[in-house]
């Protein structure tokens, strides 16, 4: 027998839950066939079997939370039965010797990145996350083809086939991709009228905390305890843009040239040795309210962006949080965090930053204030600004150039 523990899925998170099996006990698989989706506070990961063998306990049910390295599936390996002193019921009577049989291996599942692949090809029958299965048959792919489509945020479904016995090779999948892009956008239809969001939870309900509600329980305890909290507010006079609408790719370049003048501000703060590093990469996470929780994706390189590809960035993470297909290495080593928070209401506030980082900047509903002119007085618009630091390694001065290089890029008129 072989137990396979559940991996480290590469987040540095202690737990994930159990989303949706996709083998029962008594079946038989195969390296690389799906075993289960788990949800982390991240992402949800498709974990695949390291081994080929039959599947003779599951040690946790749909909605159990497993820690990173406790037991999940039991095996017994392809040739076991044999070894055992058994007659496999395939087995030759001829006395053929039995090619099934696998060399031992190393456990593959210490680490998702080492668990053992191959180039056999899949049948992809569930979505990401397990809960819906596909309605459209089977799709054939190999892992690499398979994890590319998510990537991408492509529907295997979708894509027209021309490998070997109907397979999706990553040729097709450039093809599809490049014939979309081609496609004549549709026309553009009437705006539905707003509904409001629906509620997170219901009122007398009590919930475990689960996914990304218990990664924020865990992230602010941790903040609460460590950090020393100091936050400062201000406006940035956004009158002048030509571009009213341009908000969070601007906000996103107005915090590289905040790190640009004060690079104190990007970085990390270890109490151990009380040492503060400063990054001269200014890779931002950005905030995003889903229905599952808080998922906060990282925009990488900011500071060697303009306007347009910071923009296109923002989209892509956008919506590949919203369907929960962001990868998880799409939500790690970040150096200084954006809040914006003001795109639902609030005007100011004191975000809390996730150690190791030392900042984070909050932007606040946009606001028409009153303002004092040479002769006079005008309406103008204005954001309102929250940064939040850690005052152990961050003084008020390197606190104060930050945000005063952010409010001057954003008050530029593009």
């Amino acid at each position: 027998m072989t137990t396979f523990k559940l991996p480290d899925l590469g987040e540095g998170l202690p737990e994930a839950e159990i989303v949706a099996w996709h083998v029962s006990e008594g079946d038989t698989v195969k390296v690389d066939d799906l075993l289960v989706s788990v949800e982390t506070a991240k992402a949800v990961v498709e974990v695949p079997s390291p081994i080929s063998g039959v599947v003779k306990r599951l040690y946790a049910a749909p909605g159990d939370v497993v820690q990173t390295g406790a037991p999940l599936v039991e095996f017994e390996e392809a040739g076991g039965a044999a070894a055992a002193g058994e007659r496999p019921s395939a087995r030759p009577a001829t006395g053929e010797q039995d090619t099934a049989r696998e060399a031992p291996r190393a456990d593959a599942g210490s680490v998702v990145g080492s668990v053992q692949a191959s180039d056999e090809v899949l049948e992809e029958t569930a979505i990401a996350g397990g809960r819906r299965r596909r309605e459209r048959g089977r799709v054939k792919a190999a892992p690499a083809v398979r994890a590319q489509a998510k990537r991408l945020g492509i529907d295997l479904a979708e894509v027209e086939p021309t490998g070997k016995n109907g397979q999706v090779t990553l040729a097709d999948l450039e093809a599809f991709r490049a014939k979309t892009a081609a496609a004549p956008a549709p026309a553009a239809r009437p705006a539905a009228p707003r509904q409001p969001a629906a509620p997170s939870a219901t009122a007398g309900e009590t919930r475990t905390l689960r996914g990304p509600h218990r990664a924020m329980a865990q992230s602010m305890t941790r903040s609460r305890d460590e950090v020393a909290l100091c936050t400062i507010f201000d406006d940035a006079d956004i009158h002048e843009w030509l571009d009213k609408r341009d908000f969070t790719p601007r906000i996103l370049r107005a915090v590289a040239a905040g790190c640009a003048a004060e690079p104190a501000l990007n970085g990390f703060f270890d109490p151990e040795t009380l040492s503060h590093k400063m990054e001269s990469r200014v890779d931002i996470a950005m905030a995003v309210d889903t229905e599952q929780g808080l998922i906060v994706p990282v925009i990488r390189n900011v500071e060697r962006m303009g306007l347009d590809e910071i923009r296109a960035a923002v989209a892509r993470l956008k919506e590949a949080t919203r369907n929960r297909t962001v990868a998880p290495e799409e939500m790690l080593n970040y150096t200084i965090t954006v809040s914006n928070f003001g795109m639902l209401a609030g005007r100011y506030a004191t975000p809390l930053m996730v150690p190791p980082t030392v900042a984070i900047l909050g932007t606040g509903k946009l606001q028409h204030d009153v303002v004092a002119v040479m002769g006079g007085i005008e309406v103008h618009r204005r954001i309102p600004l929250s940064l939040s630091f850690d005052h152990r390694c961050i003084t008020g001065g390197e606190a104060c150039r930050f945000l005063a290089a952010v409010i001057a890029d954003l008050e530029k008129p593009q």
